[in-house]
């Protein structure tokens, strides 16, 4: 059975397949509430959400991926595509500075 997660006037805003810390509610699968749910334009935005956050977290997993074939020399950056090189050298350039300015400003308030 799914758990369900409720919002503050009692909707149901996601549905898991495990417990989850806001979603301890158990339902049927044929639960009216549910199947509502299903069919409403919430569960559409709750779907676009779940799939850009795995885009997101799946990104990653490949730029790791990456890096590991291009650090064994099983690849060569030159082997991809040019555009796709050029992808690759501005998300790391981007994430580089992202996290310098992270450690700058636990450098700054380190007092």
């Amino acid at each position: 059975m799914p758990f369900i997660k409720r919002d503050e006037s009692g909707r149901i805003i996601g549905i898991f397949c495990e417990e989850q810390k806001d979603a301890e509610e158990e339902l049927a699968v044929n639960n009216k509430e549910i199947i509502e749910f299903l069919e409403s334009d919430d569960y559409s935005e709750y779907t676009n959400h779940l799939l850009n956050q795995s885009d997101t977290d799946f990104i990653r997993v490949l730029e790791d991926l990456i890096d590991v074939l291009l650090d064994k020399h099983i690849l060569l950056l030159t082997d991809l595509p040019q555009a796709a090189q050029k992808k690759l050298l501005k998300r790391k350039k981007i994430r580089k500075k992202y996290i310098q300015s992270i450690l700058s400003d636990e450098e700054d308030n380190i007092f």
